[in-house]
């Protein structure tokens, strides 16, 4: 049975710094790509950052130069190290999963997480 858990959501003040995790279970974790999406009241869910099995990583421009992707295959983890947070941050953080890159991209991914909410505010 497949599983990704997301941890490391909580509430942070604006210019702070945040970690998530996704923790993965029942895939072969080194030959899939990886992604995080985010979905904020209210909106579309909407793709923050993918990695590939060469680890290979892109970013939303919204969060170029803030959030940094990385993968650990020896732990089948997940990363998203989040930095000068700002309110507009505030969302639910998912981590996606497939074989296929493109399918990440598109949010076509076969495995999804439950997510992890994240609140910047002061």
């Amino acid at each position: 049975q497949v599983q990704l858990v997301e941890s490391g959501g909580g509430l942070v003040q604006p210019g702070g710094s945040l970690r998530l995790s996704c923790a993965a279970s029942g895939i072969l974790f080194h030959i899939f790509a990886l992604g995080w999406y985010r979905q904020a009241p209210g909106k579309q869910r909407e793709l923050v950052a993918t990695v590939d099995t060469g680890g290979n990583r892109n970013y939303a421009d919204s969060v170029k130069g803030r959030f940094t992707v990385s993968r650990d295959n020896a732990k089948n983890t997940l990363y998203l190290q989040m930095n000068s947070l700002k309110p507009d941050d505030t969302a639910v953080y998912y981590c996606s999963a497939d074989n296929s890159l493109s399918s990440v991209r598109s949010a076509l991914a076969g495995y999804w997480g439950k997510g992890t909410l994240v609140t910047v505010s002061s």
